[in-house]
């Protein structure tokens, strides 16, 4: 994979930074000296804004108490629809179908608990065997509260080759026993990108309703999920979108399903106009703040009221277009640079196909991720043998990718690996 004239130096790296329209953004977040950080894909790093906007809407509570729900420049009682309004461009939606809410995991349970609804043959949901655990964990824990056995009733498409899912083995699962579609948009192992358009178009063909995961997504690649009639998505924003570690999950709902009841009813997701009129039957919202649960988690969301404002100066196309730049130029030099290590590039090698990180197999990847961060380069491993790498293109320069690539050689020529045990830690 190495360009007959690819330039390995460290002055060619140097220009490759100072031509980067990206790179002021870089000085606005807080990176520690003398480490290089490339874990952006598990959670990113704290940005000048994020803290601002944090600590403004500390000062609001402060300053207001209870009447912060309605007063202040960020008003609480709808700051999750006005944090959709800001991420409905980077999920290419219209506003009213994002809301910023709950976790993860609690809207794919309200978003299964809503459109699961098996009848006559359609009984089964379809995923993949290597999406993450806890979308599993959803989907199991929604089909026994139906009365089914996920044994018989969870599809999980088996992957080729343990790394990516190919599209026509989803598309071949996709029988007249299936009622819903969950998947990934990005591998969180590999990286692979999954066709959203292709895969939705033919579930909708064999009338089945499909949603997708786009933690390892959102924020790093383009996506248009109302042209492509994706029926719903959830997310992360701790991630790409540099929200903070448990910061409050989003989701988006197709506007051709608003009116529809949410399988899991609570007080935020009423009409705003109504809400407060307390009354027992609830009257949703005609928007995609219909499910929404409970209170909104504010302080959790306050990070992303700076963050999101510089992903719209960036502007995600932009994002991606280095991102894609970094991921290539980092294969090519661990290529050259490492030709003799056993390593294995395991993320797909086509840009069209390549989430915003990298993925090295090594039977020793545990033991090599602990000694890259002794010698300053956070990584992340992923079981059984896996090393992610993500440089993130607002904060990670070429110059990052250069020293980290020279800093993996140095560790496996040396053997420094070697003084650490192959297991992975608490948090991996």
């Amino acid at each position: 994979m190495i360009e007959k004239h690819f330039d390995s130096s460290y002055e060619y790296v140097r220009q490759l930074d100072q031509q980067d329209k990206l790179a002021p953004f870089r000085k606005e977040f807080y990176l520690q000296e003398g480490s290089i950080y490339l874990d952006g894909n598990s959670l990113g790093v704290l940005s000048k804004r994020a803290e601002k906007s944090l600590l403004d809407l500390l000062d609001s509570w402060k300053q207001f108490g209870i009447d912060g729900w309605t007063e202040g420049d960020d008003p609480w009682y709808n700051l999750s629809e006005r944090l959709g309004e800001k991420v409905a461009p980077l999920v290419g939606a219209n506003s009213e179908e994002v809301v910023l809410t709950g976790s993860t995991t609690t809207n794919l349970h309200q978003m299964v608990a809503t459109f699961y609804e098996p009848r006559g043959e359609r009984t089964k949901i379809l995923a993949d065997e290597l999406t993450f655990p806890s979308d599993i964990y959803a989907l199991q824990s929604q089909l026994r509260m139906k009365g089914y056995n996920p044994e018989t009733h969870l599809i999980r498409v088996k992957s080729r080759d343990k790394r990516l899912i190919e599209e026509e083995d989803v598309i071949k699962a996709m029988t007249e026993e299936v009622a819903l579609i969950v998947l990934p948009s990005v591998l969180y192992r590999s990286g692979q990108i999954l066709d959203i358009k292709r895969l939705t178009k033919a579930a909708h063909e064999r009338g089945i309703l499909i949603g997708f995961d786009l933690c390892h997504s959102i924020g790093a690649i383009e996506h248009q999920l109302s042209e492509w009639e994706v029926d719903f998505a959830v997310w992360c924003t701790y991630k790409y979108l540099n929200g903070g570690p448990g910061s409050v999950g989003g989701l988006y709902v197709n506007k051709k399903h608003f009116g529809k009841a949410p399988g899991l009813a609570g007080w935020f997701g009423s009409n705003k106009d109504k809400q407060f009129d307390m009354e027992h039957t609830m009257i949703p919202a005609e928007t995609a703040g219909a499910y929404q649960i409970g209170t909104p988690h504010i302080l959790s969301a306050a990070p992303l009221i700076g963050s999101l404002d510089i992903f719209a100066e960036a502007g995600i196309a932009n994002l991606r277009k280095k991102s894609l730049c970094m991921t290539s130029y980092m294969m090519k030099l661990i290529s050259r640079e490492l030709a003799d290590v056993h390593f294995n590039i395991g993320n797909p090698l086509e840009d069209k196909r390549r989430g915003g990180h990298i993925y090295l197999e090594h039977k020793e990847a545990a033991r090599i991720c602990k000694a890259l961060k002794v010698n300053g380069v956070i990584p992340d491993f992923r079981a059984p043998n896996g090393i992610r790498f993500a440089p993130v293109p607002l904060y990670n320069s070429y110059e990052d990718v250069w020293k980290a690539v020279r800093i993996l050689k140095k560790v496996m020529e040396e053997g420094q690996y070697k003084q650490f045990e192959n297991e992975r830690g608490i948090i991996a």
